[in-house]
């Protein structure tokens, strides 16, 4: 675990982690993976964009800028602005994603939902979380959980 982590920002997500029943060093092991911790990470994903977010655009569904923020991950656990909005975000600005408690809350709602899918099956739950891009993802966040299984945050 990162020495420069605020003691408060792991142990807010550690509690989101328990409000939706994840196992707190999961969630943190994720959003070490994610984001390194950084509450304001961003990152735009185009494959994404082409794949989910386009066809609501060209279908006059969505303005340009809600377009591209739904195709950017946000925050602590990097979740999609479309995910996001699908699972509920009601904010005008998916930027709002950067705050900690939000970031964490609707990133542990689709982990959630993600491992309900799976049956349980921790890593398949991780490399759907991932879109199945990187088959090394789910051992990467599985030897990460170490660093939160024991201690005092």
């Amino acid at each position: 675990m990162p020495d420069t982590v605020p003691n408060e920002i792991i142990h807010l997500a550690r509690q989101i982690a328990a409000e939706h029943d994840l196992e707190p060093a999961l969630v943190c092991a994720v959003i070490e993976q994610e984001s390194a911790w950084n509450p304001w990470a961003v990152r735009y994903e185009p494959a994404f964009l082409s794949r989910y977010v386009a066809p609501l655009y060209t279908a006059g569904k969505l303005s340009a800028t809600e377009t591209y923020t739904r195709a950017m991950s946000w925050g602590l656990m990097q979740v999609m602005g479309q995910v996001a909005r699908e699972f509920g975000f009601k904010e005008t600005s998916l930027a709002e994603l950067c705050d900690p408690a939000l970031g964490a809350e609707f990133g542990c709602r689709f982990l959630a939902a993600r491992l309900a899918r799976a049956k349980g099956d921790v890593s398949a739950a991780l490399l759907a979380w991932n879109g199945g891009a990187d088959t090394n993802y789910p051992a990467q966040v599985l030897a990460r959980k170490r660093n939160y299984s024991s201690g005092p945050n």
